[in-house]
């Protein structure tokens, strides 16, 4: 089969709540499509694995309609077909990836396995046409990472949480404070009425050499000031809660942003011919961390950028965007590719908390 220059792209993506197609050529997105599952999680207090992937079973069809639809092309004008298939819940991964698979076959076009990390990590080259080298602050629901992006498929890690990612703090963080899911929105408005000085919560690793975080401890910290007002009080009010969710916004903001700097210096010894910081995934869309984000690239004289929200969070463009890339370097799979739970970006660097029976954590 023979590729037109700018191929047409069908993107699927079903790693965790949110199931996405897109059609993309070039860099233009023609459609976008993402189905969220916050109600079918709502009363459980976060994301149930098992009602993830039927949902993605029940909705992929519908997405890849809509998005045909919207995007007024057919199945039969799709040029090749990427997919994630992993790092993610391996149900709503699996989901995806038999999806894929089935209609690469039907079509007889190629289908190119992505992983997840690899579309946030390159949605900056489908938005602002950046070039390699730049720094990526991966931050996510299950990830945070500090790469140095030097190819579609050459990735090294600077550093990354050894246990929650922000996101995952952020949805505890709710959970312990009765806000809803998810939990990043819900304590970033929360904050905006309260207090970031009432309560001075740790910031973990800031006292080690290095680019690894820990977030574990700081929802420990909120965890127990959290008991202490309710047992001295008998419960939480309206100004305890923005408070809390304020001084934790805060300790986030300021870890990421003094760690940012260190992977800024050991980014710049590289001499890049055009510095970047860009930042990407689903905590990304938090204003108070992108605005000082923006000032530590401003004090080191480095180019800030990041995505659009939409394409901040999990969707099926920037899988399509990973795929184009790869298609390009003449990179396919066949239909005997596997869904994976777990897939470092960087192939050679030591895991931050084990390996066990799943391989490293990305």
């Amino acid at each position: 089969m023979s590729l037109s220059p700018q191929p047409l792209i069908l993107g699927l993506e079903s790693s965790c709540d949110d199931t996405a197609a897109a059609l993309l050529r070039g860099r233009q997105v023609l459609a976008s499509v993402v189905k969220g599952q916050n109600a079918l999680h709502a009363d459980f207090g976060g994301v149930v694995p098992e009602i993830a992937a039927r949902a993605h079973a029940e909705r992929l069809d519908h997405c890849i309609e809509e998005a045909l639809e919207t995007a007024q092309v057919t199945l039969a004008e799709v040029d090749a077909i990427a997919v994630t298939a992993g790092p993610g819940l391996i149900g709503g991964v699996l989901s995806g990836a038999m999806m894929a698979k089935g209609l690469s076959a039907a079509l007889s076009v190629p289908v190119i396995a992505v992983n997840h990390l690899a579309g946030h990590a390159l949605t900056p080259r489908l938005t602002d046409d950046l070039a390699y080298p730049y720094l990526m602050l991966l931050v996510s629901g299950g990830h945070c990472q500090f790469l140095i992006v030097r190819g579609a498929q050459e990735f090294t890690r600077l550093g990354g949480t050894i246990d929650d990612a922000p996101g995952e703090a952020f949805d505890k963080t709710a959970r312990l404070l009765g806000l809803p899911q998810p939990g990043g929105p819900s304590v970033e408005q929360t904050a905006l009425t309260g207090d970031e000085r009432r309560f001075r919560f740790p910031r973990p690793l800031l006292d080690r050499p290095g680019c690894d975080l820990s977030f574990s401890g700081l929802k420990t910290a909120l965890l127990r000031q959290r008991d202490q007002l309710v047992t001295e009080r008998g419960g939480l009010g309206t100004q305890d809660r923005a408070d809390l969710c304020a001084g934790f916004q805060a300790a986030v903001r300021d870890v990421l942003a003094e760690k940012t700097r260190r992977a800024l210096t050991l980014y710049l010894a590289e001499a890049p011919p055009a510095p970047t910081l860009a930042v990407a995934g689903g905590v990304a869309a938090n204003q108070s961390l992108r605005a000082a984000l923006q000032a530590v690239c401003t004090e080191a004289d480095v180019q800030f950028t990041a995505p659009p929200l939409a394409l901040c969070t999990d969707n099926a463009a920037m899988i399509a965007y990973a795929g184009a890339e790869l298609l390009a370097a003449g990179v396919t799979h066949d239909a005997g590719f596997s869904a994976r739970p777990r897939w470092p970006l960087d192939q050679t660097a030591a895991p931050l908390v084990g390996s066990g029976r799943k391989g490293a954590k990305a």
